[in-house]
């Protein structure tokens, strides 16, 4: 087990922070209308600490095997630049990330639920996953966030990156008014 000392470290490198989708942004579940469109529910807080951590400077990205019109809408709202979906192999939309971002795997953090992001896992120099996470991702992961994954687990990692860089209180400052 990481100590916290370790995962507060390795969150005070993140340059970067990549988020799954199914699982972290959303509780996992897919609702199918009845013409056989898919819809997700994204947590309100979750969004705002994407926010928040972006306007720190660090960046944010995507990176979906699946593929939805509303993830880039989400995104677009949220100021999240870097989207990937339909990547089966993360592996290949990561290198992407750091060839537009020019920051080292070193310096991403990832957090994700499923053994389709083992890969990522072995890259990042922060990788996370949620409570309802796979058992082997959950092994692999620097840390576990007491949230689920739909609820809030976002926002405490992006609030973690925030502290751990020491940018927390000026991201917040502007509603102390």
């Amino acid at each position: 087990m990481v100590t916290p000392l370790a995962h507060n470290e390795r969150a005070a490198r993140v340059k970067v922070m990549i988020f799954d989708v199914d699982g972290v942004l959303t509780d996992g579940s897919l609702t199918y209308g009845p013409d056989g469109e898919v819809t997700k529910t994204f947590y309100v807080l979750d969004g705002l600490g994407i926010q928040l951590l972006n306007r720190t400077g660090v960046q944010t990205a995507i990176i979906s095997a699946r593929t939805s019109p509303i993830v880039i809408k989400r995104a677009a709202d949220l100021g999240i630049t870097h989207v990937f979906q339909g990547q089966h192999d993360k592996r290949l939309a990561f290198a992407e990330l750091l060839n537009k971002t020019g920051v080292t795997a070193e310096e991403c953090g990832y957090i994700g639920d499923d053994v389709i992001d083992l890969p990522l896992f072995t890259r990042v120099g922060f990788a996370v996953t949620v409570p309802s996470g796979h058992p082997e991702v959950q092994y692999r992961a620097h840390y576990v966030t007491r949230n689920p994954g739909g609820r809030g687990a976002v926002r405490e990692v992006c609030d973690m990156v925030m502290r751990a860089q020491g940018t927390y209180e000026q991201a917040l400052a502007p509603y102390f008014g």
